[in-house]
C-alpha cells in the first residue's frame, strides 16, 4: 500500500498472469523485471514499451523515437534497430529522452545540410527516479548543517557542484549514458544505413553528459554547424514547424516542468545569416520520455489492434 497524491494505491506483486487483458504494458523499473517478464506480457497480446533499455538487442526489439518521426521527411532506408515496424516486432525500447530531445534537433535542421553538432547536457536528479531526488535533498540539508553527507545513490557530491563523473559506487555510469545516448540517436537516424550505401557526409552529434545541482528537467547548450549560411528566421521555422519545440526568451529547467514542449533559444549573438549558431534547449526529462513510450505503445496497437483499443 502506498500513496499517489492523495489516492491510495495498491502495488501488487508480478506475475506471468497479470498481463491478461492489458493493451500496453510500460516496464519502467528494473532491468531484471524486464527480462524476465517481458516476453509473458507480449504472448498476453500486449504492446511493450521498455523504458530501461535492458532489451536492446534483442530480436525483433526496435529502438524507437514516434515523436522525431512525426517531424522528419523519409531520410535513409530504415535501420534493423531503430527503423519503423514493418515486419514482425515484439516489442520496442522507448528511446532515451536525451536522445529524443538532440534527434528533435536533427531531424529539423537536416534538410538545410546539418554537418555536426556539439552537445552538452545537463542531467537532473530525477533522471535517478525519486532515490536520486532524495538523496540530493539531503545532501543539501547536510551541506547547510555542516553534516556528513549521504552518498548511496551518486557516490559523490552532486548538491551544490557540477560533475563529469559519479563515483564508482554511483548506481548510473555517465560515461555509459552518454554512449548509449549517442548509439540512440545513431539509430534513430539510420545513420549506418547511410555509410553502408556510401553516403559520404553523415551528420554526428558530439555529446558529453553532466550531473548538475538540479532537482528536475534537462538543460543543454548546442553548438550547431551547417553546410550552407541560414538566416536566424529560417533556424526558427525549421525547428517550431510542428509545435514539438516552442521558442522562450527565458528558456530553463524550471520553466520545461509539466510541459510537453522542447523549450528553446537561439543564440542572441548570430548575425543575419549564419552556417553555425548556439541553441540552449530546456525539456522536462520525466514528461519527455513518458511522452515517447506512450507514442511507441500507440505504434505497436495501430500494427496489431487488441481488444477494439484506438
Amino acid at each position: 500500500m502506498t500513496s499517489l497524491g492523495d489516492e491510495a494505491v495498491v502495488i501488487q506483486p508480478i506475475s506471468a498472469e497479470a498481463f491478461a487483458g492489458l493493451d500496453a504494458v510500460f516496464f519502467a523499473g528494473e532491468a531484471s523485471t524486464v527480462m524476465q517478464y517481458w516476453k509473458a506480457a507480449y504472448l498476453a497480446g500486449a504492446a511493450v514499451v521498455d523504458l530501461t533499455g535492458a532489451l536492446e538487442g534483442q530480436p525483433h526489439v526496435l529502438v524507437r523515437s514516434p515523436l522525431v518521426e512525426l517531424s522528419t521527411a523519409s531520410h535513409a532506408e530504415p535501420s534493423a534497430a531503430g527503423s519503423k515496424p514493418d515486419g514482425m516486432t515484439l516489442a520496442e525500447i522507448s528511446a532515451h529522452p536525451v536522445s529524443v530531445l538532440l534527434a528533435l534537433v536533427e531531424a529539423r535542421l537536416g534538410h538545410f545540410g546539418l554537418s555536426r553538432m556539439v552537445a552538452t547536457v545537463l542531467q537532473p536528479a530525477s533522471e535517478m527516479g525519486n532515490e536520486g531526488v532524495d538523496e540530493m535533498h539531503q545532501q543539501t540539508v547536510s551541506l547547510l548543517s555542516f553534516k556528513p553527507l549521504q552518498r548511496e545513490v551518486y557516490d559523490a557530491q552532486v548538491a551544490f557542484n557540477l560533475v563529469a563523473s559519479l563515483g564508482e559506487g554511483a548506481r548510473m555510469d555517465l560515461a555509459r549514458t552518454t554512449e548509449k545516448v549517442q548509439r540512440h540517436i545513431g539509430l534513430l537516424a539510420g545513420r549506418h544505413i547511410g555509410l553502408l550505401a556510401g553516403e559520404e557526409a553523415v551528420r554526428s552529434t558530439r555529446l558529453q553528459m553532466l550531473q548538475a545541482p538540479v532537482f528536475h528537467g534537462y538543460t543543454a547548450s548546442v553548438w550547431v554547424e551547417m553546410s550552407q549560411r541560414l538566416s536566424a528566421e529560417t533556424i526558427r521555422g525549421a525547428l517550431v514547424k510542428d509545435g514539438q519545440m516552442v521558442e522562450e526568451d527565458s528558456a530553463g529547467n524550471q520553466m520545461a516542468v509539466g510541459r510537453g514542449e522542447v523549450l528553446f533559444r537561439l543564440g542572441s549573438e548570430q548575425a543575419s545569416e549564419t552556417d553555425s549558431f548556439w541553441l540552449w534547449i530546456a525539456a522536462d526529462n520525466l514528461r519527455l520520455a513518458a511522452r515517447n513510450a506512450v507514442a511507441c505503445a500507440l505504434e505497436l496497437i495501430e500494427q496489431k489492434p487488441l481488444r477494439g483499443l484506438r
